[in-house]
C-alpha cells in the first residue's frame, strides 16, 4: 500500500482541515499543498496562539517536516513573503524546509483587479469570489499567457512578457470596466524584487517529490476549499477555479496516480458555505446564526460570514465517490451542543421524484426540499472527550448515523479547536 495519504475538504470549504493535517503531520515527512491559492485559509490553534496560513503548508509548525508549495497552486509572491515574515515572528523556523514550485502561476496585480471588477460588474455572474485574483489566474494559465514562477526569476524575460501581457489587461480594464490601467514600471520592479526575495525557496518540485518518494518519504497532500467547489465536479459555476478533490493531487503536485495514497476526507458536522450558489440544507433566520456564531463561522481569508445548515450526506457521497476516500475525520460535533434535534439530510426531493444523488445541473439543487432524519441532540459540553464512550449516547448515535448516510467510517472527531481536542475512533 502506497504509504502516502491526501486530505481533502468533503462538503464547500471550511471543514476545519488544517486542524486534521496538522494532527496528521507528524506521521509524514512531506506536505505538500498541491491547488488553490491565498483564497484559501487553514487555521491551526497552538496553545495562545493562532495560525492562518494561506500558502505555505499547515506542516510548517512542525519541525523537521518539508513543506512544498505545488505547481498547481496560484502563487501570489507578496502574500508568501508577508505570511512567511508573519510565521518567522512567531518563533516558526523557515530555512530549507520550504520550497517552491518553479511551473506554479503567479498572481498578478491585474488578475486582483479583473477579480474585483469582474464578478457580478459587466455582465458577469456573482459568484461570490474573494477577490485575490485566482480565477483570473487559472484563467491566464488555461490560456497559455500566464508566468510560471521560473520566468518572473528570469528577469529580461520576465519584462519582455509583461508589456505586451499587460497591454492586453489594461485594454480589457479600461473598455469593459472604464477603469485606470495598471503601471507597467510599478509591476516590474515590484515583482523583480519579489522575484529575488522567494529566489532561494524555488524548486524543481517534481524532481524534489520524485527524490523524496525514492528514498522512503512519506507525503502528505494537503487540499484547498472543498470537493463541491471542485472546477469539474462541484456546484458548477459557483465553485473553485482549480481540482479541490483528491482528482487534483496528481497533477497540482507533479506525482503519478499511484503516489496519491489513502484519501482521507474531512466533514463538519454540520454544513456551511462561503459566497453564492445553491445550499439545499442551508438554514436561514435565528437558527442559521446561532451555528455561525457558537462554530466561528466567518472566513478565515475574507472575515465572510459562512452561511450554515444541516449535514447534506447526499453531497458528502458524491464528494467521497469522486475523491475515493477510505473513511473520513468529522469536525465541530461539539458545536452542535446544545440543540434539542440535529437533522441529517439524506435524499432530495424535486418535482415529485427522490434523488439520492447530487445533480450536475446546478440549477436543479436551487430547488429541491431536503429529505431529513432527525435524531435527539444533547446539552453536554463534549470539548472534554478523548474516547467515543466519553460522548453523550445522543452524540455517539449521530456520528454513527453520520456513517451511514454517507457510507464512511468515522476515523477522527474534533471536539474542539485546540490540538488535543481530538477522539481517535
Amino acid at each position: 500500500m502506497c504509504p502516502n495519504m491526501s486530505v481533502v475538504g468533503m462538503q464547500w470549504g471550511d471543514e476545519g482541515k488544517g486542524k486534521i493535517i496538522d494532527l496528521c503531520t507528524e506521521e509524514f515527512d512531506v506536505i505538500v499543498r498541491y491547488q488553490g491559492g491565498s483564497n484559501a485559509g487553514h487555521t491551526v490553534v497552538v496553545g495562545e496562539k493562532k495560525f492562518v496560513l494561506h500558502l505555505v503548508p499547515s506542516g510548517i509548525l512542525h519541525e523537521r517536516k518539508l513543506c512544498v508549495v505545488g505547481n498547481g497552486v496560484a502563487f501570489d509572491p507578496p502574500l508568501f513573503i508577508e505570511e512567511m515574515e508573519g510565521l518567522r515572528r512567531e518563533g516558526v523556523e523557515i530555512k530549507d524546509n520550504l520550497k517552491v514550485s518553479d511551473r506554479a502561476h503567479v498572481v498578478f496585480p491585474y488578475h486582483k483587479v479583473l477579480d474585483q471588477l469582474g464578478d457580478g460588474r459587466g455582465g458577469d455572474p456573482k459568484i461570490g469570489t474573494t477577490g485575490r485574483g485566482i480565477g483570473p489566474c487559472y484563467t491566464d494559465k488555461m490560456a497559455r499567457c500566464g508566468f510560471r514562477v521560473a520566468e518572473l526569476l528570469d528577469g529580461e524575460h520576465f519584462r519582455e512578457k509583461l508589456k505586451w501581457v499587460l497591454e492586453a489587461k489594461n485594454l480589457e480594464i479600461r473598455t469593459r470596466y472604464e477603469q485606470d490601467p495598471l503601471s507597467y514600471d510599478e509591476i516590474a520592479d515590484t515583482f523583480s524584487g519579489y522575484a529575488e526575495t522567494i529566489r532561494p525557496f524555488v524548486a524543481d518540485t517534481v524532481t524534489l517529490l520524485d527524490q523524496e518518494m525514492k528514498r522512503g518519504a512519506r507525503i502528505l497532500f494537503e487540499g484547498a476549499q472543498g470537493s463541491l467547489l471542485d472546477v469539474d465536479f462541484g456546484t458548477y459555476p459557483f465553485i473553485s477555479s482549480s481540482n479541490a478533490s483528491a482528482c487534483g493531487v496528481s497533477v497540482g503536485a507533479g506525482v503519478p496516480p499511484r503516489a496519491v495514497g489513502k484519501v482521507l476526507g474531512i466533514m463538519k458536522a454540520y454544513t456551511t458555505r462561503v459566497g453564492e450558489g445553491p445550499f439545499p440544507t442551508e438554514l436561514t433566520g435565528d437558527h442559521g446564526e446561532e451555528l455561525r456564531q457558537k462554530g466561528g463561522e466567518f472566513g478565515a481569508t475574507t472575515g465572510r460570514p459562512r452561511r450554515c445548515g444541516w449535514l447534506d450526506a447526499v453531497a458528502v457521497r458524491h464528494a467521497a465517490t469522486i475523491n475515493g476516500a477510505a473513511n473520513v475525520a468529522l469536525t465541530k460535533l461539539d458545536v452542535l451542543s446544545g440543540q434539542k434535534n440535529v437533522n441529517i439530510c439524506t435524499a432530495y426531493r424535486c418535482n415529485g421524484e427522490t434523488l439520492t444523488h447530487f445533480p450536475a445541473n446546478t440549477a436543479v439543487l436551487d430547488h429541491v426540499e431536503p429529505v431529513y432524519e432527525t435524531f435527539s441532540g444533547w446539552d453536554e459540553d463534549i470539548c472534554g472527550a478523548r474516547k467515543f464512550s466519553d460522548l453523550p449516547s445522543e452524540a455517539g448515535a449521530y456520528v454513527r448515523a453520520i456513517e451511514d448516510a454517507v457510507e464512511l467510517d468515522v476515523e477522527i472527531i474534533s471536539v474542539g479547536s485546540e490540538r488535543d481536542e481530538i477522539i481517535r475512533v
